[in-house]
């Protein structure tokens, strides 16, 4: 189930406050206490720290990042992959760190692991009235495919069902890399960026 980004990002903010730099890091277990203060900041309905340290114990087929900045989690994401297939299960940015393309960098670096570890499709939700987040995802090559009647029940929304194909593809590498020209991170496959194949 993927929450929502809080809010739509606006390109051209300062990534960091004070020149601190942005850092995104797999997601450790001495992230999640930090994360969950995000949590209960941002959502209406929180993850628990037991369904964090569950998610993180099973590396194989998950994958949780961290946005840090002076060591401190500003944002944070997280998806599972089965049978080539990743879901990207959650999104989250603190309010104060908002509007400073971290999510669409977690995203970028999120959806680069998923085609590393050889997903060929990738889907999400978000909240129907979500239109900021929608416009996100699409600029990753999400499309709607279907209506989750009632899948926000704390906020009584329905979820919108979107999904990603041919992520495996050399197109898709070309849109990847587009990205990273926008937001100002390597390429897939450069400096240790992951997803660089085929």
């Amino acid at each position: 189930m993927l929450r929502r980004l809080h809010r739509a990002i606006r390109p051209g903010l300062p990534e960091a406050r004070d020149g601190a730099a942005l850092e995104i890091v797999p997601m450790r277990r001495r992230h999640v206490r930090q994360v969950v203060a995000i949590e209960e900041r941002i959502f209406p309905r929180p993850w628990s720290p037991a369904l964090y340290l569950s998610e993180l114990a099973s590396p194989a087929s998950r994958a949780y990042l961290v946005a840090l900045v002076d060591g401190a989690v500003v944002g944070y994401t997280g998806s599972m992959l089965v049978a080539g297939e990743g879901h990207v299960t959650t999104i989250g940015v603190a309010p104060e760190w908002q509007r400073r393309g971290i999510g669409i960098k977690l995203l970028y670096r999120l959806v680069c692991e998923l085609r590393d570890r050889g997903a060929k499709a990738l889907t999400l939700e978000v909240r129907m009235s979500n239109t900021g987040a929608q416009i996100l995802y699409r600029r990753f090559g999400f499309v709607p495919a279907g209506v989750r009647k009632n899948y926000y029940p704390e906020v009584n929304e329905d979820g919108l069902v979107m999904w990603a194909y041919d992520v495996d593809t050399r197109s898709y590498l070309e849109r990847l890399a587009e990205i990273s020209r926008q937001i100002g991170l390597p390429p897939p496959g450069a400096d240790g960026v992951p997803g660089g194949g085929p």
